[in-house]
């Protein structure tokens, strides 16, 4: 008999990680592992590991066993449509292979209406159902009102289900907590990690010149924001309120607004295409230079406010030497008082207020935030924590 615990883990696209939250955080527990009784088995989307030129059905990778599940697309259920895919196949292979004891840990709550059968075959197995529910995905405002509905109604079953929540902000742990009393939710808080080595290139390496003359930039004279271009990430505010402000500096914006029709919409609203100081500079992909010019801002600004641990604020604390935050609860637990915090509709206030900060304060709260993410955010205290309760 395999005395090994088996995890099998749902929900990212797969690594080897590209990008994405949950890609990077499988990476980085399959990387960081440590003990070896544990055995993890990753779902992989199938194009995705075409991405890194794997087509086998079954793969390797950090000693994790892979599998790649093809998916179509059949537009916003895609997501859906592999979850349930996944851990069916997840099942399959736990209960082909006589698995003890088995943990099947799902990341984020898709497929609550289809999870009370597939855990069923789960307690069949004497397996054990552990889910991350992740942010609000309800509260997005890209979805239709029939859509957020679903998100939350599929929170609902998925923590009525699970055995254990693992949850990465003590936020979220607090609102499952309260908002689902009836089912009594067993909840843990694990937070998420973040790189905390700082960039390999200097100012003379050839990647770092060619971006900053390309994008007429200066080291220390722009503003920075990196993320997906969403409304609930108050774009809108953090350009309306730059555009107000007295600031010589630039807004650089690395995100992807190709085909995005709330950047269409905001151009036409705010004009911002006719100040200088906004520059969107498209995405960066090679994490280097990303970090280079994270480490190399004056400040960073961040508006998320839907959801738990933001990875790229995390990335942010961990490098940029100021960072002004949007008020809201998620933002504080992470950052506490090695930030700036604003409220909406108050941030050119701040931006003209920073301006004349002091090198003093600036390396205060700089320090701080380098230690919080040193001493609470690295992977090897995340993952010493997920193979506790794992293993």
């Amino acid at each position: 008999m395999d005395e090994k615990q088996h995890v099998y883990i749902i929900g990212s696209k797969g690594i080897p990680a590209k990008y994405g939250g949950f890609e990077t955080f499988v990476e980085k527990l399959t990387e960081y592992q440590v003990n070896k009784n544990i055995q993890y088995h990753i779902a992989c989307m199938t194009e995705n590991s075409a991405k890194s030129g794997i087509t086998d059905k079954h793969f390797e990778h950090n000693g994790a066993n892979c599998f790649n599940i093809d998916v179509p697309n059949v537009g916003p259920a895609k997501a859906i449509y592999y979850d349930i895919e996944a851990l069916k196949y997840a099942i399959h292979l736990a209960e082909k292979n006589q698995d003890n004891r088995p943990i099947f840990y799902v990341l984020a709550c898709r497929i609550g209406p289809f999870i009370g059968s597939l855990k069923n075959k789960i307690k069949a197995l004497d397996g054990k159902l552990f889910v991350n529910p992740d942010g609000h995905e309800w509260m997005r405002e890209k979805w239709s009102y029939p859509v957020r509905r679903y998100w939350k109604y599929s929170e609902q079953l998925m923590v009525k289900h699970a055995d254990i929540l693992i949850c990465d902000s003590k936020n979220i742990e607090k609102y499952i907590q309260e908002n689902y009393a009836q089912y009594k939710p067993k909840t843990t808080y694990i937070a998420y990690g973040t790189d905390l080595e700082k960039s390999k290139l200097i100012e003379s390496s050839p990647e770092v010149i060619g971006w900053y003359q390309k994008n007429n930039i200066r080291l220390d004279n722009y503003y920075l924001v990196v993320g997906r271009f969403v409304p609930e990430n108050n774009y809108e505010t953090m350009i309306r309120e730059f555009l107000k402000s007295d600031t010589k500096k630039d807004f650089v914006l690395i995100t992807n607004i190709e085909q995005n029709k709330f950047y269409k919409k905001l151009r036409k609203e705010t004009k911002f295409d006719q100040d200088s100081r906004i520059k969107f500079v498209g995405t960066v992909y090679d994490q280097d230079l990303l970090k280079f010019i994270r480490e190399n801002a004056f400040a960073y600004l961040h508006g998320h406010e839907v959801g738990g641990t933001n990875p790229s604020l995390l990335e942010a604390l961990a490098s940029t030497k100021l960072n002004l935050l949007l008020d809201v609860g998620f933002n504080r637990e992470v950052a506490e008082n090695g930030a700036l915090y604003w409220k909406k509709y108050e941030l050119s206030k701040l931006i003209n207020d920073v301006e004349i900060i002091d090198s003093k304060k600036q390396s205060y709260l700089n320090n701080i935030s380098a230690k919080r993410m040193d001493n609470l955010y690295n992977w090897n205290r995340i993952n010493d924590q997920y193979e506790r309760i794992l293993g």
